[in-house]
C-alpha cells in the first residue's frame, strides 16, 4: 500500500508546477527555483481534468524544458465553471495554426 500510495502522490501530487504565468504568446511556468518560458506554439497538447480535486492541467510540450516533457499544474478553482482552460486551448490551438 505505502508503495501504491507513493507512486500515486508523484504522479498527481510531487511534479506539480509551483505557478504558471500567462505572458500572451506564452507561458511563465516557475518551479523549484527554476522558470522557463514556453511558447505557446510549442504545446502539442492541453488536458484538462476537472472533476479532480485540485482540477490538474497537464502540458505536453514539442521540446524537452526544465520541467520534462509534460508540465502540470492546479487550475484556478471555483464554483461556476472558469473560461480560462479553455480559452488556453483555444490560444494554444491559434499559435499551432500560425506556425
Amino acid at each position: 500500500m505505502a508503495v501504491f500510495g507513493y507512486w500515486f502522490m508523484k504522479k498527481v501530487n510531487f511534479n506539480l508546477a509551483d505557478a504558471v504565468l500567462d505572458a500572451g504568446d506564452a507561458l511563465v511556468v516557475r518551479s523549484g527555483g527554476q522558470e522557463e518560458r514556453v511558447a505557446l506554439s510549442d504545446i502539442k497538447n492541453v488536458n484538462y481534468s476537472p472533476y479532480m480535486y485540485p482540477p490538474l492541467v497537464t502540458l505536453s510540450v514539442r521540446r524537452h524544458t526544465v520541467f520534462g516533457d509534460t508540465i502540470t499544474f492546479c487550475a484556478p478553482v471555483s464554483i461556476m465553471p472558469s473560461p480560462v482552460i479553455p480559452d488556453l486551448t483555444d490560444r494554444v490551438d491559434a499559435a499551432r495554426l500560425k506556425r
